[in-house]
C-alpha cells in the first residue's frame, strides 16, 4: 500500500453529498418571501424574544451544560421526565448523536426514499451504510421498511410527518413497525412537524418511547416555535439511550440565550395555537387553489406542501422556480430528494400565499 501524501478522511465521508439549504435570496428583487425552509410566518413568541434579549448581559458565562431549565419546561409541557430528555443544537445534532452512538462500519441504517437528507449524511459520517426503503404514494411504507431490515440494521430513521412530502404514518402503523423490529434496532422518530398535525390517528412518539427500550423521538424549536436561528431541539428516550448520548454530546452544546428563549416558548401556548390556526387555514386554501390550477398537490399535514409540475416545456418545476424567484417568491427545489419535478412551498403569510397562486396561474396561462 503506497504511503499517503496527505491526510484522508475515513471511509464514508467523501461519499456524503453535503446538505444544501433552500435558497434565501432573489437577486435584483426588492421584496422577498422566503418559502423554502418551512419557517413560520408568524415568527417567534414575543416572550421568547424578550427572554433571548435578557441574556445579553451574561454572555461571558458558560450555559448550564445540562440545559436543566429547558428540560424541565419541556417536561412540564408534555408530562415527561426531564431526566429522559436531551437538548441539542437543533434536531440535526440529536440525529447525528444517535448515529454516532449506535452506528459504525459494517452497520446499516434505513430511511425512506424521500426522507430528510440528514439521515444518510449522519449514517455515512458514522461509517455505516444508508439503506433506502421505497415509499408508497410519497408515504413511508412499514412493509418496505421491514423488508429492508437485515442482520446489519442498527437504526431506522422515520420522519413523521415526513419532509418534504408532508405525509404521515398513523400511530397503529408505527407501532406495527416497532413490534416487528429486532429489539436491538433503534427506531428514531423525527417529529419536527408534530405540532401541525390535526389527525386523530397520529401520535408523535411519546407513548411509544415511554413503553419501549429502543425508541427515541426528537422534536425541534425551529418550526412552530419560530426559533430556527437559535438551533434548538430536544430528544426523549429510554434512560440507557439518553445516558449514551450525554456521554458523547458537547459539554455546552446549547447556548444560554437559546435555553432562555426555549423555556419562554414552551410557556406561550397561545402563540403556538395562533401559529397552528394560521397554518391550518392557509394550508387548506393553498391545496385547493393550486389544485384548481391543474397541479397535483400531495396531501400534507405539515406547514408546507409538495407541488408537482408537468414536464411540458415552460411549465416544469424548473420553469416555475425561475418565474417565482423573479417575483421574490422563493420555494424549494427538490432534486436532492429525488423529486426533480416538484417544488416544496412553506405556508407563508397571506400576501405570500396569494402571490404564489397568482404567479403559478400566470405560468400555466390560467386565471387565479
Amino acid at each position: 500500500m503506497p504511503a499517503l501524501q496527505r491526510p484522508e478522511p475515513r471511509a464514508g465521508v467523501l461519499k456524503i453529498q453535503a446538505y444544501v439549504p433552500g435558497k434565501s435570496s432573489a437577486p435584483g428583487v426588492a421584496k422577498v418571501h422566503k418559502l423554502s425552509s418551512n419557517e413560520t410566518p408568524l415568527g417567534p413568541s414575543p416572550q421568547a424574544v424578550a427572554a433571548y434579549i435578557g441574556e445579553a448581559e451574561r454572555l461571558h458565562d458558560y450555559p448550564d451544560g445540562a440545559a436543566t431549565a429547558l428540560r424541565e419546561a419541556i417536561g412540564r409541557a408534555f408530562g415527561l421526565d426531564p431526566a429522559r430528555i436531551v437538548c441539542g443544537a437543533g434536531s440535526d445534532e440529536l440525529l447525528n448523536l444517535v448515529a454516532h452512538a449506535y452506528l459504525g462500519p459494517g452497520d446499516e441504517a434505513i430511511h425512506t426514499t424521500h426522507g430528510f437528507l440528514v439521515y444518510p449524511i449522519a449514517t455515512l459520517a458514522a461509517g455505516a451504510t444508508p439503506v433506502v426503503a421505497p415509499e408508497t404514494n410519497y408515504t413511508a411504507d412499514v412493509d418496505t421498511i421491514l423488508a429492508a431490515v437485515s442482520e446489519r440494521t442498527k437504526v431506522v430513521f422515520l420522519a413523521n410527518p415526513n419532509n418534504p412530502t408532508g405525509t404521515y404514518v398513523p400511530f397503529d402503523e408505527v407501532k406495527r413497525l416497532h413490534r416487528a423490529l429486532p429489539p436491538h434496532v433503534v427506531l428514531m422518530l423525527d417529529a419536527a412537524y408534530a405540532e401541525y398535525v390535526r389527525r386523530n390517528d397520529y401520535e408523535a412518539g411519546i407513548e411509544l418511547v415511554a413503553t419501549s427500550e429502543n425508541v427515541v423521538m426528537c422534536r425541534t424549536f425551529s418550526k412552530i416555535h419560530g426559533l430556527a436561528a437559535l438551533r434548538l431541539g430536544w430528544l426523549y428516550g429510554p434512560p440507557h439511550i439518553v445516558d449514551a448520548l450525554n456521554r458523547i454530546r458537547g459539554p455546552f452544546n446549547v447556548n444560554a440565550p437559546a435555553i432562555a428563549a426555549g423555556v419562554a416558548a414552551m410557556g406561550d401556548a397561545a402563540h403556538v395555537e395562533r401559529s397552528r390556526a394560521h397554518n391550518e387555514r392557509w394550508l387548506a386554501w393553498l391545496t385547493e387553489e393550486i389544485g384548481r390550477l391543474g397541479l397535483a398537490v400531495t396531501p400534507s399535514v405539515g406547514n408546507f406542501l409538495l407541488i408537482h409540475f408537468p414536464e411540458a416545456k415552460g411549465r416544469t418545476a424548473k420553469d416555475a422556480d425561475a418565474l417565482l424567484t423573479s417575483r421574490g417568491l422563493i420555494l424549494r427545489r427538490l432534486e436532492p430528494y429525488r423529486l426533480p419535478n416538484a417544488l416544496r412551498m412553506t405556508v407563508g403569510s397571506e400576501e405570500a400565499n396569494r402571490q404564489v397562486v397568482a404567479t403559478l396561474a400566470e405560468l400555466l396561462g390560467k386565471s387565479a
